[in-house]
């Protein structure tokens, strides 16, 4: 074997959000930034996903403060964010011009690659904020959602990637959140991809059900040139593979890596006693280093597992898990199977909850899947069947045209509700995205006094 392959590291965003769920302050970072800037890495992942809502709600930092002090501290390392689509950092559809402000300043406070995905992979939803990352001079990555069934084939994925790449993706990656991508399966689907597109493909992909390892070989195998690791304090479990391990297994199977094996080390010691103090204060659940081979059989990411697991014991009805695991599949099924990402995997998880808890499938329906089968999210993988969506929405009309196209434009209600603290587009898009904790941030900002109490409860996982 050999050939080259490059390596993203995840410990500043997806790392420390799958297992301390995004509570890195920026005084965690700062000291190793240099060492991780020099280490040869393809990107540093640094942003996007929960790191925003996480920065206002918990940690009293501005998200565009951090970001423009990492830049300023990794000048020759590309800055990677995660963003969901036409949902950018949320869990609903912005309008278009809210896409395009908020991608045009990600780019400007010194993002370099923004990695785009939609939970029902509808490529409609990734068209606006591809379009604004290549207006901003940023690198577009669209992300391909890894789930399975009879619908999610081989060449459905090849399709739906060519799709992409014809759409100007400057490079595509196949994102497994759940840890379900198997060997085999990671080296079709790369052998095909790299068949039919020529830009370059990332695999990602968590640990979670204990066979990451061999997905990443595989995916090397077929071809990948980019896969995703975390330093070791913060892989494993629901995270991504050791970014060391990982470096001397490709190392002796012949394969080059950029990456400076010595720096990465010194990465990891600087990182251990940071995973420590969030044992010993709580902040790092022993459950999230798991291997849970149960995801593979019911298809659901290990952070969904841990989180029905919590909303099941708080009702005391723990004795109903295995029944809601077991029924997860089915309201998927129902509904299109849409892969389990947010916010679709929220929203069938606590279909499910309730399907079992009520003792009848649908008496009770959140207004989210209401919406969802009304189209308002996209339009799902497979038709959904008529009965399903007569039990769901009635007789309701189901839009077909993209869900963005019904709104309209939202920054001048924006600049109008951020007005008395905003001091730049950045708070109001701030404000916009999260009005309340972003006003509630901002109020503590500009007045010492002002008495709002930072959240103690934990944010939803990617």
């Amino acid at each position: 074997m050999s050939g080259k392959v490059e390596i993203m590291e995840t410990v500043l965003r997806d790392g420390q959000q799958s297992q301390i769920a995004t509570r890195m302050p920026i005084a965690d970072m700062l000291p190793i930034l240099d060492k991780m800037d020099a280490a040869g890495y393809h990107a540093l992942e640094v942003w996007g996903g929960a790191t925003f809502d996480s920065c206002i709600r918990y940690l009293n930092e501005d998200p565009w403060e951090r970001l423009r002090t990492i830049r300023k501290h990794v000048p020759h390392t590309k800055l990677q964010m995660l963003l969901r689509g036409q949902n950018l950092l949320g869990y609903k559809n912005y309008a278009d011009d809210v896409v395009t402000a908020f991608v045009k300043k990600s780019v400007e406070n010194g993002i370099d690659i923004i990695r785009i995905f939609d939970a029902l992979n509808d490529v409609r939803n990734l068209k606006t904020a591809l379009d604004a990352t290549k207006a901003a001079g940023g690198h577009a990555q669209l992300a391909i959602c890894y789930t399975t069934s009879e619908f999610h084939t081989i060449d459905y994925f090849v399709k739906l990637a060519k799709q992409m790449a014809d759409m100007g993706a400057d490079s595509l990656c196949i994102k497994d959140m759940a840890g379900i991508l198997t060997p085999q399966k990671a080296y079709d689907l790369v052998s095909g991809i790299k068949a039919e597109v020529t830009i370059p493909l990332e695999v990602h992909t968590h640990a979670t059900a204990g066979m990451a390892e061999m997905t990443y070989l595989k995916a090397v195998e077929a071809g990948a040139d980019i896969i995703d690791t975390a330093i070791s304090p913060f892989a494993g479990g629901t995270s991504q593979p050791a970014t060391e391990s990982t470096l001397v297994a490709l190392a002796d199977l012949g394969y080059t890596t950029p990456v400076d094996q010595k720096l990465v080390a010194d990465i990891a010691d600087y990182f251990g006693p940071i995973r420590d103090r969030f044992r010993d204060e709580g902040g790092l659940n022993p459950r999230v280093k798991d291997v849970q081979p149960k995801s593979l059989l019911y298809q659901v990411p290990g952070g969904m597992l841990s989180n029905l697991l919590a909303q099941l014991k708080a009702q005391g009805n723990e004795d109903k898990y295995l029944d809601v695991l077991e029924e997860v599949p089915r309201v998927r099924a129902d509904l299109g199977y849409p892969p389990l990402v947010t916010p679709l995997s929220q929203m069938v998880g606590t279909q499910a909850l309730m399907n079992v808890l009520s003792g009848e499938r649908y008496k009770l329906i959140p207004n989210e899947i209401k919406d969802y089968v009304r189209g308002m999210y996209g339009r799902p993988p497979v038709a959904i069947a008529a009965d399903i969506q007569h039990q769901i929405i009635g007789d309701d009309e189901v839009i077909t045209t993209r869900p963005a196209d019904l709104l309209a434009p939202q920054m001048p209600d924006f600049e109008a509700g951020a007005k008395p603290y905003a001091k730049s587009m950045e708070d109001v898009l701030m404000y916009g995205l999260f009005p309340e904790q972003g006003r509630d941030f901002l109020g503590r900002r500009e007045d010492p006094f002002y008495d709002v109490p930072l959240e103690t409860v934990t944010v939803d996982l990617d």
